[in-house]
Order: structure tokens, then C-alpha cells, then sequence
């Protein structure tokens, strides 16, 4: 059903504009979509008439709040990326907002495991970045990624100091940290398994994970049709493979 009425709307506004020189593509996930074009004028005029219109006869309507016409050089954003040319290149990028709002809600979780475990505390933290950082693993990121694993570092240090404010700071990082792929600062912890042997448990980096470009997906697949059923198998074993290489 969902097919049927993105490709409808993508024949509505391909049928009214010229593919040529007004050059709209449309981009839809769920109920948000980008719709891009030539010029300004082309998308107020051409475009967001073809889309009211969509909309109203199925009882709906844009969103003010959320609806904007701006230049690809001012960028935007979309499912929590930024979208946006950087001297005539597109790089598309984790909103700060989004990055902001994952880093207080770390901070929230380490500040309140005050008497909390330090195996206890990885074992939550991990999930989180892990998957934070597989949600941001097919675009411009790496950067981004070692800003966040420096400020959870800064608020873990901060966390073990307050644990132990009548030991020095050489006390408490023998025995917080440890060294990883010749990485002195990896926050740490041993615990003891159910063969009754210690195991070390260390926190996730987001740079653990490895970027990895994603593969659009062919314009004409669908999963509802039975000639594209080897296609996505395919795809789905190739994202597995990458899945468990991240994980390792």
C-alpha cells in the first residue's frame, strides 16, 4: 500500500514538471520526504501546489513547522542528518541537535550510576553507542564520532574521580583504563562470567565502528514483488557481514 502511494505522488509531481530543466527528484521515507529542484521558484510555484493538492485529497496537509524551501549550500536537515554543500560538495552529516541530545543522555546515565558497577555501567552504555553509531555509519562521521567518544571519556574520568576522591589520578587510571590497539585510554572493567573465569569488559568507542557507505536501494525493487526476493536476500547477507564485522 505504502508503494503504491509513494510512486502515485512521485508521478504526480513528475508529471507536471519538466525532468529536463527543472530537474525535481523526490526522496521519501515514511511520511517525510525531500522533494529537490533547479531553482526556488520551481518548488514554490511547480511543486508544493502538486503536493497540497496530493495531500488534500487524502486528508492531509504539509506541516508549517516542518515544511521549508531552502538553498542546498544553507543545507537542511532530514531523520537527523544535515544535508548540505560544503564548497560545491554534498556531505551529509549527524545534526548537532541529534549529537547533543545522545551526549546529555549519557551523561544523564553516568551521572546517576553513582554506586552503580563499572561492568554494570559499560553493559549499558555499549548498546546505546553501538547503535548511535551503526544509525550514522554511511555518512561523514568519523570526525563527529571522536568528538563523542572524547566527551564520554571526559565524563566517565570525571565519574570515577568522584568515586575515588581520596586516590590520585595514577591510581584510579590503572584501574579505569587500560590500552587497546594502542589506545592508552580505554575505559574498562573486569567481570566474572558464568564459567566463574574474569572477563574484561571494556566500553565502545563510536570509531569502533567502521563507516561504510550505504548501497541505495534500485528505484523499481520492491520486497512485495516475488522477482526481487534473490535482490533483497542478497542485500540482507551483505548487511549481515558488515553487522558482525562492526560487532567483533
Amino acid at each position: 500500500m505504502w508503494m503504491r502511494k509513494r510512486l502515485r505522488l512521485e508521478e504526480a509531481i513528475s508529471a507536471s514538471t519538466n525532468a529536463r530543466t527543472d530537474k525535481v527528484n523526490t526522496v521519501i521515507y515514511a511520511d517525510d520526504f525531500i522533494i529537490t529542484g533547479a531553482t526556488k521558484e520551481i518548488l514554490e510555484q511547480k511543486v508544493k501546489p502538486i503536493i497540497v493538492g496530493f495531500l488534500k485529497e487524502r486528508g492531509l496537509e504539509l506541516s508549517k513547522e516542518k515544511t521549508i524551501i531552502t538553498h542546498i549550500d544553507q543545507g537542511f536537515d532530514f531523520l537527523g542528518h544535515n544535508v548540505r554543500k560544503y564548497n560545491g560538495k554534498l556531505l551529509i552529516k549527524p545534526t548537532k541537535k541529534n549529537v547533543q541530545g545522545f551526549l546529555t543522555n549519557i551523561r544523564s546515565i553516568i551521572k546517576h550510576a553513582k554506586a552503580m558497577r563499572t561492568s554494570n555501567l559499560i553493559s549499558i552504555l555499549n548498546p546505546k553507542i553501538r547503535g548511535w553509531a551503526n544509525y550514522y555509519r554511511h555518512v561523514v562521521s568519523k570526525a563527529i564520532f571522536s568528538k563523542v567518544d572524547n566527551d564520554i571519556y571526559l565524563a566517565l574520568w570525571a565519574w570515577s574521580i568522584r568515586r575515588h576522591r581520596r586516590k590520585g589520578k595514577r591510581w584510579i587510571a590503572r584501574k579505569y583504563l587500560c590500552t587497546v590497539n594502542r589506545d592508552n585510554w580505554v575505559f574498562n572493567a573486569g567481570k566474572i562470567n558464568h564459567k566463574g573465569t574474569i572477563k574484561v569488559l571494556r566500553l565502545l568507542n563510536a570509531n569502533d565502528i567502521p563507516i561504510k557507505r550505504h548501497i541505495k536501494i534500485r528505484a523499481e525493487a520492491t520486497p512485495y514483488d516475488p522477482k526481487y526476493k534473490e535482490y533483497f536476500e542478497k542485500r540482507k547477507k551483505l548487511q549481515r557481514k558488515i553487522y558482525q564485522h562492526a560487532v567483533q
